[in-house]
C-alpha cells in the first residue's frame, strides 16, 4: 500500500491532468484552488467557482477541507465563509474516495440536490422550500454576479497568500471543519 504522501501526490496529479484548473497555494501540494463549473441542466449551469482545497497530513484517511471562495447561493454552503455541509466529506469519507470524486460527483450532486433540512444558509433553505422558482432565480442572479470566469481569474492568485477564515460554520452532522474564505 502506498504512503499517504504518495497518494496525495497521485490524487492532485490526477486532478491536474483532468479538465480542472488547479493552482497551488504557497507552492505546496496540500493547499490549492480548483476551478469548478456548475452542473449542466441546473440553476448553477454557467457558473464558475474557485474552490479552496486543503489536504490534511492524514489524507486520504482524513477528508479534505473544501470551501467556495466566490459566493454561491445554496442551502448547504455558508454564504460568508464558503464552508460546505456535505455528509460524504464531513462524516462518511473513505480512503476509497479521491479528489476527482469530490469535483466530478460530490460537489455536482450537492448543487443538483440541496438538503434544505440541514442548512448552513437558512435563507436559501427557507426560500427553496417556500418558492422553488424564486430560489432558482436567486441562484442564477448569484451565478451572474459572482460566478463568472472573469471573477475567479482575477482572484486565483490574488488570494493565494490569504489564510482561511477562522470563522467556521458547521452543519448538524459535521464532525470536521470545512474551510473557505469570506468574500471581501
Amino acid at each position: 500500500m502506498s504512503s499517504p504522501s504518495k497518494r496525495r501526490d497521485m490524487d492532485v496529479m490526477k486532478l491536474m491532468m483532468s479538465d480542472y484548473t488547479v493552482e497551488p497555494i504557497n507552492d505546496g501540494i496540500n493547499e490549492f484552488n480548483v476551478e469548478f463549473h456548475g452542473p449542466k441542466e441546473s440553476p448553477y449551469e454557467g457558473g464558475v467557482w474557485k474552490v479552496r482545497v486543503e489536504l490534511p497530513d492524514a489524507y486520504p484517511y482524513k477528508s479534505p477541507s473544501i470551501g467556495f471562495v466566490n459566493k454561491i447561493y445554496h442551502p448547504n454552503v455558508d454564504e460568508l465563509s464558503g464552508s460546505v455541509c456535505l455528509d460524504v466529506i464531513n462524516q462518511s469519507w473513505s480512503p476509497m474516495f479521491d479528489l476527482l470524486n469530490v469535483f466530478e460527483v460530490f460537489l455536482p450532486q450537492l448543487l443538483l440536490y440541496p438538503n434544505a433540512a440541514d442548512p448552513l444558509n437558512s435563507d436559501a433553505a427557507s426560500l427553496m422550500m417556500k418558492d422553488k422558482a424564486q430560489y432558482e432565480q436567486k441562484v442564477k442572479e448569484y451565478c451572474e454576479r459572482y460566478a463568472k470566469k472573469e471573477n475567479i481569474d482575477n482572484t486565483l492568485t490574488d488570494e493565494s497568500e490569504d489564510e482561511l477564515s477562522d470563522d467556521e460554520a458547521y452543519c448538524d452532522d459535521s464532525g470536521d471543519d470545512m474551510a473557505g474564505q469570506a468574500d471581501p
